[in-house]
């Protein structure tokens, strides 16, 4: 994949901010790449804490939930919570299940079947609920777009309460004019609903959830304390569902990670020892890709009834007992996206597909609960929008995820001749078409595409040029104010020009490890080691070669000893020794953002 580095040029008075925050002017600089500029929002994201969080009643509806839930567990109602079967919709449901129960109120919850029901809440659930003498539904991260459905259930007699955070489905009324298409539920409460005075509208379901449960412990005086295994769990799910690390979002999961570190969440706690994971030194990317993928493989090859069992169980052999089912779940999940990552890589590179701009690849043996995983792997190897299709039971189903120049969501739009149904928004993704349309659908995506290959050139951005030499032991240290990093928050990248390779070498248990000796124009000799692209590097970089290279330091502790070492992200030749020689598809650009 080729890439281009740029250079962030966003100015401000570094010095100022230095010296006003006690900060080195490195950080200053990479804060405000990061858009944070302004004296009272710098140190909020350097210090902020729960307390800098915005009141929960500001968020509309939130009043009349209260009020009303408050009446219905007087009142001895069965309460129904209905969540998702992804990360998201499990902490959600945990945390209004344990708020609701801590209310003494009669209270038991759902989750949709990923294959049988698909997302959200739908009208099987809605009829089991009324069967079952349930009073009041109350949806989280779902049933903004369940218009038809939340009709029905009012239909039947019961209190529908809608908690989300997807987009308000609209209409267009002419000139620009939108109106919201809200489904007829008691209340919706949604930040991203016109009018709502919540300030930060990027909370994920389940730190919505969250709030709910801060408005009703506030009403009935239960004490804050008892909030901090919801933390924990709004924090875990605004990193698995991949939400921007700005603001209130960057609060909850800094305050969720430091809980984790005791965890008053039995199964999470024992999620963590089966994974062999030190609960104290916890960080976005364990929630992302260790802890979360073990709760999302429940919805994805069995049922999200069991992570949402985890969290919620209370007896230490039971949670064990689950916690190691879902491990192996995800450790079977992983085997079976490696296999479907290595057919579609094939796919492409032998079937012609490599020359489209929109990958469409049919994996007809893939589960389909992996199409999205297995598209965002290929995505990110080959910078092109990706849909993975596969067989389903009645014609085929697929996953699509883009790069930013392409709205899959628009471009589906105009191809929905070719659909039974399909979803999304501009990055990512879901359809259905019968069979014969598959190759029409291709065609038709890449008829029009409006992509040029100047698109497929992935974009980084390098937050400082800046030398080994300048890396001190104590400017490591205080990068961890900038911590967590994550979406919207990005581990900061340096970059420095021309040093000198003196030595090289293939390293790690499956020879995919490349290690350097490198020394910059002062002599200064340091340990470089890459992990991305490894093999790849060392077939075109050889030992006496001048190179550029991107990257972040690190400690590196062995035997007692600690050393700095500098994880290189990536890696240009800058001299050309040989005509014709093969070079790292890449090139350097000094143009600032």
């Amino acid at each position: 994949m080729r890439e281009q580095w740029r250079i962030y040029g966003k100015k401000a008075d570094f010095k100022g901010i230095s010296e006003c925050f006690d900060i080195d002017q490195v950080t200053a600089r990479i804060i405000r790449n990061r858009d944070v500029s302004e004296t009272e929002d710098i140190e909020r994201y350097l210090r902020g804490t729960l307390a800098d969080c915005d009141s929960p009643f500001l968020m509309g509806g939130m009043e009349e939930t209260v009020e009303i839930l408050g009446r219905k567990i007087s009142g001895g109602k069965l309460i129904r919570v209905v969540g998702d079967y992804d990360v998201d919709g499990i902490c959600a449901t945990y945390i209004l299940m344990q708020a609701l129960g801590r209310l003494g109120a009669e209270v038991d919850c759902d989750i949709p079947d990923r294959i049988k029901d698909g997302y959200g809440i739908n009208v099987r659930l809605i009829d089991e609920a009324a069967a079952d003498g349930v009073d009041t539904l109350l949806t989280c991260d779902n049933g903004i777009a369940a218009k038809s459905q939340i009709a029905h259930a009012k239909e039947l007699g019961m209190t529908v309460l809608v908690t989300d955070h997807h987009e308000v489905p609209f209409e267009e009324e002419g000139e620009g004019e939108k109106r919201e298409l809200l489904p007829p539920a008691d209340v919706v409460v949604n930040p991203h609903r016109s009018g709502c005075r919540y300030p930060f509208k990027l909370l994920c379901g389940a730190a919505i959830a969250y709030k709910l449960a801060q408005a009703l412990y506030e009403t009935w005086g239960i004490p804050k304390e008892e909030l901090s295994p919801f933390v924990e769990a709004a924090a875990l799910a605004t990193v698995c569902d991949v939400m921007l690390l700005q603001g209130e979002n960057r609060i909850l999961v800094k305050e969720g990670l430091k809980r984790m570190a005791d965890s008053g969440i039995l199964g999470l706690r024992m999620l963590i020892e089966v994974n062999g994971l030190h609960a104290e030194a916890l960080g976005c990317y364990h929630l992302g890709f260790v802890l979360g993928p073990c709760l999302n493989a429940g919805g994805r090859l069995d049922t999200a009834k069991k992570s949402l069992a985890l969290l919620l169980s209370e007896k230490k052999s039971e949670a064990e007992k689950l916690a190691w089912e879902l491990k192996e779940l995800n450790d079977r999940r992983k085997d079976m996206t490696v296999k479907s990552v290595e057919a579609a890589v094939y796919n492409i590179e032998e079937t012609g597909i490599k020359k489209d701009d929109v990958y469409v690849v049919y994996l007809p043996e893939c589960h389909e609960s992996l199409a999205g995983i297995v598209a965002g792997k290929i995505r990110e190897k080959y910078n092109h929008p990706v849909f993975v299709i596969t067989k389903a039971e009645s014609g085929l189903k697929g996953s699509g995820r883009s790069i930013k120049p392409y709205s899959m969501y628009e471009h589906l739009v105009r191809c929905q001749e070719y659909l039974t149904a399909f979803g999304g928004h501009p990055m990512a993704a879901g359809l259905s078409l019968p069979e014969e349309n598959l190759e029409p659908l291709r065609a038709a995506l890449n008829q029009d595409s409006g992509l040029s290959e100047e698109d497929f050139v992935k974009q980084v951005w390098i937050d400082v040029p800046m030398p080994f030499s300048y890396v001190t032991e104590e400017l490591l240290s205080e990068f961890r104010l900038l911590e967590p990093f994550g979406n919207g928050n990005e581990k900061p990248l340096f970059a420095q020009k021309n040093l000198l390779v003196r030595q090289k070498s293939i390293i790690g248990k499956n020879k995919n490890v490349l290690k350097f000796l490198l020394s910059d124009e002062g002599g200064r000799n340091i340990n470089g080691i890459m992990f991305q692209n490894a093999e790849e590097t060392d077939q075109i970089i050889r030992e006496g070669d001048r190179i550029a290279v991107t990257y972040y330091p690190e400690l590196h502790e062995y035997m007692g000893r600690r050393t700095m070492q500098m994880q290189i992200l990536g890696c240009q030749p800058e001299n050309r020794l040989e005509k014709g020689r093969r070079t790292l598809e890449g090139r350097y650009d000094d143009r600032e953002k």
